[in-house]
Formats: structure tokens, C-alpha cells, sequence
């Protein structure tokens, strides 16, 4: 027998306000404290939303939007933090 899987994406299934939540508080509780699960679903829920609008409420680049997320660079959770509110 053989087994199809299809690659699962997150943002397809955050349609609503109350996914979004979900999806975050899900990675708030399940986080290794280091922020990694944090700033993962904060990037899939920007991405969802628009990365380069919430970038212009941020007052950032797109660019350095990714950048905070993703923990590359000298990316501090302020920075993160910031970035939240334009959401």
C-alpha cells in the first residue's frame, strides 16, 4: 500500500482572528524558551497578513521585517516586540 503525504503549511489554515491566536499560542506554550517557535508563527502569521504592509505600520523594511523573525542578523525580541504591535 503505498501512503500519499502533502506537505503541511500553516498559513493555509489561518483564515480567521481566532486561528491566528491559536496558531501563536500554540507556539508560546510549546516554545524552547528561545523565542525560535515564537518568531516562527509570528512570521507565518505576517506573511499571511501581508509582510510588506505590516512592514510600513512598523516603520521597518520588508527586509528587516524577515530579519527579526527569523532570528538572523542582530535581531533582538524588542525588535520583535515592535514589529507585534503594528499587527
Amino acid at each position: 500500500m503505498t501512503v500519499h503525504l502533502t506537505k503541511f503549511d500553516i498559513k493555509d489554515h489561518l483564515n480567521s482572528e481566532e486561528d491566528r491566536r491559536l496558531a501563536l499560542q500554540a507556539a508560546c506554550e510549546e516554545d524552547p524558551e528561545d523565542g525560535s517557535l515564537i518568531c516562527a508563527a509570528l512570521e507565518d502569521i505576517a506573511e499571511f497578513r501581508g509582510m510588506s504592509s505590516l512592514a510600513q505600520k512598523a516603520g521597518i523594511s520588508r527586509e528587516n521585517l524577515y530579519r527579526d523573525f527569523s532570528g538572523k542578523g542582530s535581531s533582538e525580541f524588542a525588535a520583535v516586540s515592535k514589529d507585534l504591535k503594528s499587527m
